[in-house]
């Protein structure tokens, strides 16, 4: 399966499809990567534009590199508690201008935290286990809006 979204003009000023972009990262002191590898590698094998930040990574850095990168998703993932930053890294993305970047959670998330960083604006968190596909599809149709949305501005 592939994922691909959005347009961009080439220099002859036909349309082509661009791959969603996706920043891979987690944030804090969980440096658990063997999830965040794999789900990495299965993003790319689908046609996205993967960029992978390795454990350990502090929440101005992410939203730098997700405003260079100009990225389509970011991606967090979490084993050891550090979702609970993730609502400090959707006001720092939307402080640095980039609100309209959605942010997905994936790893052990217990059923009130996940409301938690539902209420502070994470689009979607996967538990362990979760359909590849799913995932898949669910980047693709969230880099998708983000798009439309600049597109809409």
């Amino acid at each position: 399966m592939t994922a691909q979204t959005g347009q961009a003009n080439d220099s002859g000023g036909q349309t082509i499809d661009a791959p969603p972009r996706v920043l891979v990262t987690k944030i804090g002191f969980d440096g658990h990567d063997r999830g965040s590898r794999i789900v990495a590698a299965f993003l790319r094998d689908a046609g996205m534009e993967v960029i992978y930040t390795g454990p350990w990574q502090q929440i101005p850095v992410v939203v730098q590199m997700a405003t260079e990168e100009d990225v389509d998703v970011v991606g967090v993932s979490s084993l050891a508690t550090d979702h609970l930053i993730v609502p400090k890294l959707v006001a720092a993305m939307a402080e640095a201008g980039i609100g309209h970047v959605p942010v997905i959670v994936g790893g052990i998330v217990p059923d009130d935290e996940e409301a938690m960083l539902l209420e502070a604006g994470v689009a979607r968190v996967f538990h362990p286990g979760v359909a590849q596909e799913e995932i898949i599809a669910a980047v693709a149709e969230l880099a998708a809006r983000a798009r439309a949305s600049l597109d809409a501005a």
